[in-house]
């Protein structure tokens, strides 16, 4: 064998031994994945067990992450299976326990709770169907506890799901007459009609069916005055005081005003003094002290308690969504004028100012210090409440839903912030879908992989519907009536027509939805959320690895305002976030195709809490 022969085999020889070696490693680093595999599901496996115990409904969320994150990959043992299922059934065993030991204990929030988790999991048991009556329960107990408002709205809410019965609706007809309450009298009155009472005591049938006059209410309305001491500027101190409005909503001395109005009360971020009261009359009128009880600050409501009772009190019961052209009323202190009433019509319906559903335009004056007050119809029937008007332009001024406080109101009653649901979504209203354009990182549709670009076919099994431009706030409505804690039930499509179904646990939603999102995502991704550009990364070069195509641009959007179109190439700069003022700023270069790609520098500002987020 001369030395060229020997050379060669030797190379071959050594290429055997390094192939030999590397599928050596290649199949130990490939067993190794398997197995760590095998641990990682053997540990969720281990944390799904640990919570059956106490908290079946997050077990239950944890046996549904893990659905979508193994039982779709290869490697899966088969005991790993089964053990999975036997979990499920015990879960959802506890929590079918869990809900009839409430029931056994009169629970009723708790039964009612747990009630939603078991129906979003499409489980029959022996207390399905029966919300109407756990809530009836509940206002009787809340009535016998002295709870008056709580009963009141839970009264309503059974009446809603099923019709009240003749006794009942006495009962509480009854009850709305002592608190002096007209319009909530007014309601079970046509309860107790429609359940058949003929014989309705005549005293009972005279108050519920007569009217309040405006002199009547505006005793039940209220000058809010937040002190804050004394603001220094340049040297000169002044007096800092905050304005608004209040109503009363209870005989027990609870009224609603605005958040913002109250915001130095229980904001942690306010370090400085502030002190709460109320004045029924004029400016010599003597100060009463008042507290906090609970805030929504999503929907810019606070209820708050003084120990007086009023010679009026407003009704929540009502449920009234007016229409445009409807005549309306609004009562405050504006500019600290007490017990100012203005009048008006409803301009506009289903304007998205708030983070959670829409708010009324109206025509009514309201200016700083109306914050807060109440806006009735002509029958004295709850509006809304006012909470905004553009100093700019008089006549254009907003209110929150008389409807969205009786939403809120169970919560606040609990006392302190408001907890919302939050999934952790972002939606586009198409023609007649909401597609899910973004999902945020660490939330739970990101846990349970729910898919950008799908559209959301169902919730909770129901296919929601709405006007062109109220999808979202609906959608927004079915998933707050949930709380945080509690499972529900999306189904999904994606443009391929594939349908998934997913059972997601909600967490309490940020005061700032997307401020998490925009500190740990990438820049190009947190553009559709916040800016309404999809993004495409273009290869980067030697000098730039920020460049990127739009893909799409969501209608209505700053993008879309700012004179940004599709396929135009941009560059991002930087991302600044303003957490205190409760914004962001994205810098880019952007070569405008209708502009002839001339290269154009933008500043594209936009607030953190974006009103299409679920």
């Amino acid at each position: 064998m001369n030395k060229t022969i020997k050379f060669k085999f030797f190379l071959s020889l050594i290429a055997i031994v390094l192939l030999t070696v590397s599928c050596g490693s290649l199949n130990k680093k490939n067993e190794n994945s398997f197995s760590d595999r095998r641990t990682t599901s053997s540990i969720r496996l281990g944390n799904i067990g640990n919570q059956i115990s106490n908290n079946p409904v997050d077990a239950l969320n944890l046996i549904y992450i893990y659905k979508e994150v193994y039982l779709s990959s290869q490697g899966i043992s088969s005991s790993d299976r089964q053990q999975l299922e036997q979990y499920e059934e015990e879960a959802v065993k506890k929590l079918i326990e869990m809900q009839e030991t409430a029931v056994e204990q009169e629970d009723w929030e708790k039964v009612l709770s747990l009630g939603r988790s078991i129906a979003n999991l499409e489980i029959t048991t022996a207390n399905t169907g029966r919300e109407s009556a756990f809530y009836l329960e509940d206002a009787k107990k809340k009535l016998r506890e002295g709870n008056n408002l709580g009963a009141f709205l839970s009264a309503v809410k059974s009446h809603e799901l099923r019709p009240m019965d003749m006794e009942s609706a006495l009962l509480f007809l009854e009850k709305a007459v002592e608190a002096k309450q007209r319009r909530t009298a007014s309601f079970f009155f046509s309860a107790a009609q429609n359940a058949g009472g003929r014989n309705i005591p005549s005293h009972l049938r005279e108050y519920a069916t007569g009217q309040d006059s405006v002199s009547d209410m505006i005793k039940g309305v209220a000058t809010v005055i937040v002190d804050r001491g004394v603001r220094v500027e340049r040297g000169v101190g002044f007096s800092d005081r905050v304005g608004g409005s209040a109503f009363f909503i209870d005989s027990s001395g609870l009224l609603i005003t605005n958040y913002h109005v109250i915001a130095s009360e229980v904001d942690p971020k306010y370090k400085g003094y502030s002190r709460m009261y109320l004045r029924m009359g004029d400016s010599t009128s003597p100060r009463i002290p008042a507290r906090v009880v609970g805030y929504d600050k999503a929907l810019d409501l606070a209820l708050i308690k003084t120990e007086i009772e009023s010679e009026y009190v407003f009704s929540v019961v009502d449920r009234v969504i007016p229409r445009v052209g409807d005549t309306v009323i609004a009562i405050g202190s504006p500019l600290g004028l007490e017990k100012t009433v203005t009048s008006g019509i409803v301009s506009a319906l289903g304007r998205r100012f708030l983070q959670i559903g829409d708010v009324i335009q109206i025509d009514a004056a309201i200016n700083s210090g109306n914050s807060g007050g109440p806006i009735v119809d002509n029958e004295g029937r709850l509006v809304g409440i006012a909470f905004a008007g553009i100093p700019q332009f008089q006549g254009l001024n907003f209110a929150v839903p008389a409807q969205q406080l009786a939403a809120a109101l169970p919560a606040m009653i609990k006392g302190g912030k408001s907890q919302r649901s939050w999934l952790g979504l972002t939606l586009y209203e198409t023609f007649s879908e909401a597609e899910i354009v973004y999902t945020a990182p660490n939330t739970p549709a990101a846990q349970h992989q729910v898919t950008e670009g799908s559209f959301l076919r169902t919730i909770n099994g129901t296919k929601v519907t709405s006007s062109q431009g109220g999808l979202i706030p609906a959608l927004q409505n079915v998933v707050f009536a949930s709380e945080p804690g509690e499972l529900v039930a999306l189904e999904t499509i994606d443009r391929n027509g594939i349908v998934k179904k997913h059972i997601i646990i909600t967490v309490p939603r940020p005061d700032l939805p997307l401020l998490d999102a925009a500190r740990v995502d990438k820049r190009e991704r947190i553009a559709a959320p916040l800016f309404g550009m999809i993004l495409t990364r273009l290869p980067s070069s030697l000098f730039s690895s920020s460049n990127f195509r739009v893909d799409r641009v969501i209608r209505g959007s700053i993008a879309d305002l700012a004179g940004v179109s599709e396929n135009d190439p941009i560059s991002i700069n930087r991302l600044r976030i303003m957490e205190d003022d409760e914004y962001a700023v994205m810098e880019i270069n952007i070569k405008k195709r209708r502009m002839g790609y001339l290269e154009t520098s933008m500043q594209l500002p936009v607030w953190l809490d974006s009103p299409d987020t679920l």
